[in-house]
């Protein structure tokens, strides 16, 4: 099986010549070498041109007499999940759905990411008891990173 440090490293290289602020977000490798890479930046978008020339430097480096590999690199989508801090800090100001390690599904304005939690704020429409009126609240959720499952940026077309 290929030496995943080994990989790390010749990607690191890559990202060193590139200097584009650009990060592994998920790296695996199967029993049967098949190696998925999936990358990111700080801001702006990965372009093909940098999965690419990962790509070409991570093929260059191994050594396909002695193992057979597979190499995907791409970048990560607005449909996968957030996996690393960066990209929390990335899409700060965005609307997320997380769902919590206990099932709990909370969607709101991302408006702060530190170290430890996030926070998210939801506006909605109540109605006042007791009359006809309804007020606008702002809901805040203070999520540790050790209680989310999951959290996806909501994609709207407005």
């Amino acid at each position: 099986m290929i030496d995943k440090k080994k990989v790390l490293k010749l990607i690191d290289e890559r990202f060193q010549e590139l200097d584009a602020n650009l990060y592994v977000v998920d790296l695996s490798i199967s029993a049967s070498n098949v190696i998925h890479v999936t990358i990111d930046k700080t801001t702006g978008r990965v372009s093909i041109e940098e999965c690419m020339s990962v790509s070409r430097n991570i093929e260059h480096n191994l050594d396909r007499e002695k193992e057979d590999f597979e190499l995907n690199v791409s970048s990560a989508g607005l449909d996968r999940p957030l996996t690393h801090w960066n990209q929390y800090r990335k899409h700060q100001g965005k609307r997320v759905k997380v769902v919590t390690v206990k099932g709990e599904k909370i969607e709101g304005q991302l408006v702060q990411v530190e170290e430890d939690f996030i926070r998210l704020e939801n506006e909605k429409t109540v109605k006042i008891e007791g009359t006809k009126k309804k007020e606008t609240i702002t809901e805040e959720f203070i999520l540790p990173f050790n209680q989310i499952k999951e959290t996806k940026i909501v994609i709207s077309f407005n």
